[in-house]
């Protein structure tokens, strides 16, 4: 039974969660967003209508699916889907762009809707898609800490908040910490906001379909964006305990995407880290009451859709060292929890182990990113040490 929809759960910790996603999830990835787009010849005003796009439907799925669902769903736009075209796409026609977007979307589509891609995801054990999330999130633990030897009076400030706020008000902790740091960057005068256009119309961009581009760019990328997306995606979902059905997702975000490609709204999948901000114990004590802040995640990404300019000027005005902090010590929670559960079946620990290191170690084959094959990894070496031992005698 879904838990009730209440305003009540829009609570101050929720709002800051959703807004410190939606900071993560722009400022680790916008600059490709616009090397990909250069790539496919979009013009600066194609490109601007492509981020507001962008930000437009990441919202409304978010806030749409997390509401239905009452679990934190974030969308995101598919990063390593990006980093490819952007290698892939330089000399091909940007209406040829549009056209592998719509196809690689129809085949998002059709997994969700035939449902292959869920049966692939209820028989990864529990304790391998724990090992994933914590090795995607390690990198943002290692960073909170590395940008100590960037700027040590603004991340070490933030530290200490974070760790006297965690002692004696620690649902606010996040908040009274990304405060501290944003008062210690204002300081130092680290904060540098530049102007720019703040609204940007989306242009209709007609779709030409080849076969060559089809095939040489579209299957690549629709096989790059399940695999190190959609599945981290919703084994983070699964990690954290939320038990949603898989295809339905995958059906809507591939159908929103089909829907906005031609206006540069290139894909759209489900999130991982972004996701795994709103789901610490911070935000509520009860993880079902946590729907909250991935709606407030989708109201700003609706917002940073329609100023698309504006708002992108405002996140990437902050410090780094203030974005690698507060991300950080926000997934600390999450990082334990994602441990702890990849470690508590002896059974099934030297798996998730595996997948642990594989996942952490950032290695990229045949384009493919390091959590499909953390994933693939953990997997096999788990069906290898299922194998029934042979009696001796």
């Amino acid at each position: 039974m879904r838990p009730p929809l209440s305003i009540r759960y829009i609570t101050l910790p929720a709002l800051i969660a959703g807004f410190v996603a939606v900071l993560v999830g722009y400022t680790s990835s916008a600059a490709i967003i616009f090397q990909a787009a250069g790539a496919a010849g979009a013009t600066p005003q194609q490109t601007g209508g492509w981020l507001t796009m962008l930000g437009l439907g990441m919202g409304i799925t978010t806030l749409t699916l997390s509401l239905w669902y009452r679990t934190p769903i974030l969308t995101a736009w598919s990063t390593p889907g990006a980093a490819l075209l952007v290698t892939s796409l330089p000399g091909t026609p940007i209406n040829e762009a549009i056209g592998i977007f719509i196809f690689a979307s129809a085949l998002i589509v059709f997994c969700g809707v035939t449902g292959l891609f869920a049966r692939l995801m209820n028989h990864i054990p529990l304790a391998i898609s724990s090992a994933m999330l914590a090795g995607i999130l390690l990198r943002f633990g290692i960073d909170a800490f590395g940008a100590l030897q960037v700027n040590f009076a603004l991340s070490g400030t933030m530290c200490l908040v974070y760790l006297l706020t965690r002692r004696f008000t620690p649902r606010y902790a996040i908040v009274l910490t990304l405060f501290a740091g944003l008062a210690v960057a204002a300081m130092q005068g680290n904060i540098h906001v530049s102007g720019g256009q703040s609204m940007v119309m989306p242009e209709f961009i007609a779709p030409h379909f080849t076969l060559s581009s089809l095939l040489g760019i579209g299957i690549p990328f629709f096989v790059v964006t399940m695999a190190s997306q959609n599945a981290p995606g919703i084994a983070t979902l699964k990690a954290a305990g939320y038990q949603v059905p898989i295809s339905p997702l995958i059906a809507w975000t591939g159908a929103t995407a089909l829907i906005l490609a031609p206006f540069g709204g290139f894909t759209f999948c489900i999130a991982a880290i972004t996701a795994a901000i709103c789901m610490g114990p911070e935000i509520h004590s009860d993880p079902q009451r946590r729907y909250m802040a991935a709606a407030a995640a989708g109201v700003f990404y609706i917002i940073a859709g329609i100023f698309g300019g504006a708002i992108s000027g405002l996140f990437t005005a902050l410090p780094l060292a203030l974005i690698h902090t507060i991300a950080g010590l926000a997934l600390l929670g999450t990082i334990a929890g994602s441990l702890q559960r990849a470690l508590s079946d002896e059974k099934q620990r030297d798996a998730a182990v595996i997948t642990f290191l594989i996942t952490a170690s950032g290695v990229t084959l045949v384009g493919v990113g390091s959590a499909f094959w953390g994933l693939c990894g953990g997997v096999i070496a788990h069906l290898i040490f299922s194998l029934p031992k042979r009696q001796a005698g």
